[in-house]
């Protein structure tokens, strides 16, 4: 008999066998079971015109018939049906399975054909019915027999292959909630790692014992697998590559939390019965397949889904309330912090074992960030701050966070750097200001206040050769702190400063990592915001002579940056200094006083005018910065020597770049028709733009432009010899300021008022 006669004698056969299942004929199961056997078998032959000829017969009815009058609507089927039924699955497995070189067409009428008679959907079902007896806090494995370890895993395979780059099929199962029912089962059937303790010491072992026990592992470690494919082809879309399917929620979590137990000590020496070394890479290989699977769904399902977020903080803090009793957040810090490879590696290959060490230190990179994306959710700012315990400041998992940073701060000695990314950037999403201001500014100044008091262990990590990523975490987490008013001067007793400075991230080793250098430069410039002590570290030389001060390793980044980010912010330090060097303090003593003045005479240099000046002059778009500049002008030409400085600031050429940086259109009060649109030359061109548009200038930025004109006016300010310099930038300004001094409806206004009082200056 050829090959496609038997197998359509054996589709007819079964249909026959069929319609006497409810005659109860004897042994009519195992009749079922060899039929369907010898079909599954002849099937396994490619020949995709005869397997398409009988799917276009009544045998996927059939098929979809005998799994349901075999399960006939228990959870799990009776003994005698589960080897019929795991041919009958192995027959729809076979019936669509890849046919590589052959059409489309070709290739999805089977699936197509069981789809329609519903067969996908009565597996599934099957495999809803073995889950009923799945819990979440339950780590042994499921008892199975080796017969519903059978029907399990081909269930699995037959999905795998009815959904493989088709899309009905795919939607269905989607729709039917499979890939958590498949995920369930895979993780108890299979729970990584559980093959070391598969045998207890105490229990006698057998040979028939020992076959068993291999079998059985077999057939588990073989589903795992088999499950992962089928979940990342349900994950797979081929329609809409930008479309992202949601296939798990929080009730996945422990579940997908489960793999990481396995790679946490203390770990168990492998079970008496599997000695052979195939067996055990097998059981190694699964176990790390699954790892790197959960690792990187953890990873999506944090970043993407705002109620995975949530649930995770929940159930760290409230854990009875949340996925029955399983902490899955504490499980994913236990193994950020302890996970290891396993000792069962060192009989794998040295080339396979580094691949593998390569791959799992990516793994746990992933479980970062998704703890990092739970740190940084909005509503999770008081879910994981709690107060309660007060031998835990903070709670469980900002402790963890604190404590990880103590332990590791000598980072040189305990090579943790994935602990430190992980705690400082997770406190930094807890600290940084968002919706929640007052929440989180309560959580900053907690951080650096006893009895958490971080200050001087972040100040310590700050060191030259401390990895950038670690500086990435530690900078943004130092930002977030400063920006709280009440941290700044902790901040600055910690030696944060100077820890910076020599640092060198502003140095031009490390220009390559600008996002690190602007938030340490944000740092100096909250430090210094009202706080004349930071701001005289800012500017003090440090004891190491071959480094310039904080202020001028700033300064030097600005002039040789080309991001417009890093010259704005870092002048912004600088404008704050002045600022804060300036203000009164009728209550500082005489050393303060002589410090606060040494500190003055140091930014009161040409550099540092020039600075100023240049940041007004690329800000066209920004007016607070241009605002910012003209006041720290301003304050600084009242000290003996600033007036002229300020004054050959704002008339001298601006560099090149500031010219490009600007906007390209004309800054001259009345432009002429015809002129070349062209960008500010100089800071004075920038003011005169200021003073000339009340449309895109704030009246304050305005007046506080009068001001400053007044000021280099004034007798004494600037030198004797600069009558023509005085003139020229009266020339440029007056008809602009004498128009403003016009008060509207005879009404002053702050504006009117700093202009006259600018006019008053020049007579």
């Amino acid at each position: 008999m050829s090959s496609g006669t038997s197998k359509h004698a054996s589709a007819s056969k079964l249909g026959d066998l069929l319609a006497q299942v409810g005659l109860n004929e004897p042994n009519q199961w195992e009749e079922i079971e060899d039929t369907a056997k010898h079909l599954a078998d002849d099937l396994r032959i490619k020949d995709v015109d005869q397997q398409t000829a009988l799917g276009k017969t009544l045998l996927p009815q059939t098929l979809n018939s005998l799994l349901k009058v075999a399960i006939n609507g228990a959870a799990v089927p009776d003994s005698a049906c589960k080897p019929a039924i795991y041919e009958i699955l192995r027959v729809a497995a076979n019936l669509c399975m890849d046919h590589g070189k052959y059409t489309l067409s070709l290739y999805y009428e089977n699936r197509s054909y069981l789809l329609d008679a519903g067969f996908p959907q009565t597996v599934v079902s099957l495999l809803e019915g073995y889950a009923e007896g799945v819990q979440s806090n339950h780590y042994d494995p499921l008892p199975l027999s080796i017969a519903d370890l059978k029907v399990v895993k081909t269930c699995i395979g037959f999905l795998l292959n009815a959904s493989i780059g088709y899309e009905p099929v795919k939607t269905r199962l989607i729709s039917l909630e499979a890939a958590i029912t498949i995920l369930k089962l895979s993780m108890t059937v299979y729970p990584p790692g559980s093959w070391l303790v598969a045998q207890h010491p105490d229990d006698v072992v057998t040979p028939e014992s020992d076959k068993h026990a291999i079998e059985s592992w077999t057939l588990r470690s073989g589903l795992s697998p088999w499950a992962w494919r089928a979940i990342s082809e349900l994950r797979d879309d081929e329609e809409d590559n930008q479309q992202v399917r949601s296939l798990f929620g929080p009730d996945a979590l422990p579940f997908l939390t489960r793999p990481l137990r396995a790679f946490v000590p203390p770990y168990l020496p492998p079970s008496t019965s599997f000695v052979a070394p195939s067996l055990r890479h097998t059981f190694a290989l699964a176990d790390f397949e699954s790892l790197e699977e959960v690792c990187g769904l953890l990873e999506s399902l944090c970043l993407d889904l705002e109620d995975v977020r949530l649930s995770l903080a929940r159930g760290l803090t409230f854990p009875d309330g949340e996925h029955d009793g399983v902490t899955c957040l504490s499980s994913m810090l236990t193994f950020i912090d302890n996970g290891d490879y396993p000792p069962h590696w060192a009989t794998e290959s040295a080339g396979e074992r580094a691949s593998m060490e390569k791959a799992f230190d990516i793994c746990k990179a992933a479980i970062v960030k998704a703890v990092v994306e739970v740190a940084g959710e909005e509503k999770n700012a008081d879910t994981l701050w709690d107060d309660s315990e007060p031998q835990k400041p903070g709670g469980e998992f900002v402790n963890t966070m604190v404590q990880w940073i103590r332990k590791h701060k000598l980072i040189k000695e305990t090579n943790r750097d994935d602990l430190i990314i992980c705690a400082t950037l997770s406190l930094g999403n807890l600290a940084r200001r968002g919706t929640l201001h007052h929440v989180r500014n309560a959580h900053a100044t907690a951080l650096i206040r006893p009895p958490i008091a971080l200050g001087p262990d972040l100040a310590t990590l700050l060191e030259p050769d401390t990895d950038i990523k670690v500086k990435h975490g530690l900078v943004g987490l130092l930002k977030h702190l400063a920006q709280s008013q009440s941290n700044r001067a902790a901040l600055g007793e910690a030696g944060i400063i100077q820890r910076l400075a020599s640092s060198q991230v502003w140095g031009d080793k490390a220009d390559m990592a600008e996002m690190v250098q602007v938030s340490a430069i944000g740092v100096a410039k909250h430090m210094c915001n009202g706080n004349v002590e930071n701001a005289i570290a800012l500017v003090s030389p440090p004891s190491d002579c071959s480094l310039g001060s904080p202020l001028n390793q700033i300064l030097a980044l600005v002039r040789r940056s080309d991001s417009i980010a890093v010259k704005s912010e870092g002048t912004r330090v600088l404008v704050n200094i002045v600022k804060a060097l300036w203000a009164s303090d009728p209550a500082a003593g005489t050393d303060k006083t002589e410090r606060r003045e040494a500190a003055v005479r140091l930014i009161v240099n040409t550099n540092c005018a020039s600075a100023l000046a240049q940041l007004v002059g690329r800000s066209k778009k920004y007016p607070v910065l241009i605002n910012e500049g003209v006041v720290a002008l301003s304050l600084m030409s009242t000290h003996s020597s600033g007036g002229t400085l300020v004054l050959d600031a704002i008339l001298n050429p601006l560099p090149s770049e500031v010219v490009r940086s600007s906007q390209s259109q004309p800054v001259s009060a009345v432009p002429t028709e015809g002129s070349p649109v062209v960008g500010p030359r100089s800071a004075l061109d920038m003011l005169v733009f200021v003073l000339g548009n009340a449309e895109s200038m704030p009246m304050e930025v305005r007046a506080n432009v009068c001001a400053l004109l007044g000021q280099l006016c004034r007798k004494g300010v600037v030198a004797k010899d600069r009558t023509e310099d005085l003139a020229r930038m009266k020339e440029a300004t007056r008809e602009l300021i004498e128009e403003l001094g016009n008060e509207i409806d005879g009404k002053p206004s702050p504006l009117s008022v700093s202009a006259k009082r600018a006019l008053e200056a020049w007579d």
